[in-house]
């Protein structure tokens, strides 16, 4: 597999997820500035211009959610994704794209100060709304499906990590840090990290 990755862009979450998959992968880093993830080469990889994207042989995906969908099901001895006929799958699906559908425009609202009018035609209601579902459903823990992490954990986590840590504009609540501590002990988020830092 071959990631295709910049340092302090969401291809964070591919980073984590592929090394709690502990699948042998390749990293392609591109340089955002000069241009690289514009180039036809890479825009056949992801149309978007985006990173993370990845290249699996003839397989090419793009977009967080679907790489750590993609990652965890070819390790299928990783237990990072319930598989089919699990009943808990359903749930894992959920919160995997419950991350893009709604975390992620909750944090446009909320970082650009949109106002919510109608908030039934918004796919995710409002930024207070995700929030307040978010705390609820790590109340009981210590992983969104219980004692199950999965890669659905790695996208919510990492969410919680930047949004709460890193950029600091989401209020801290005291399940959310309890919730990025167990994330960020996990020994593959700290091997992501490192890789990030060093930007290699």
């Amino acid at each position: 597999m071959k990631l295709y990755w910049s340092p302090n862009t969401r291809s964070q979450r591919a980073l984590w997820m592929l090394e709690e998959a502990g699948l042998p992968y390749e990293r392609v880093k591109l340089d955002l500035g000069a241009g690289e993830h514009k180039r036809p080469a890479f825009l056949a990889v992801n149309p978007m211009g985006k990173v993370p994207a990845l290249e699996d042989g003839a397989a090419k995906v793009a977009e967080s959610a679907a790489i750590c969908a993609y990652v965890a099901d070819r390790a299928t001895d990783s237990g990072l994704a319930p598989p089919i006929g699990d009943p808990d799958r359903g749930r894992f699906l959920h919160w995997l794209f419950f991350s893009a559908g709604c975390v992620e425009p909750a944090y446009m609202q909320k970082a650009m100060g949109w106002t919510v009018d109608r908030p039934s035609m918004a796919g995710w209601g409002t930024y207070e709304a995700v929030m307040d579902v978010l705390d609820a459903a790590l109340a009981t823990g210590p992983w969104l499906l219980g004692d199950r992490f999965t890669a659905a954990d790695v996208m919510i986590g990492s969410d919680l990590h930047f949004g709460v840590r890193v950029f600091k504009f989401v209020e801290s609540r005291p399940n959310f840090e309890a919730y990025i501590d167990r994330c960020t002990a996990r020994p593959a988020f700290q091997r992501a990290m490192a890789i990030n830092a060093a930007g290699v």
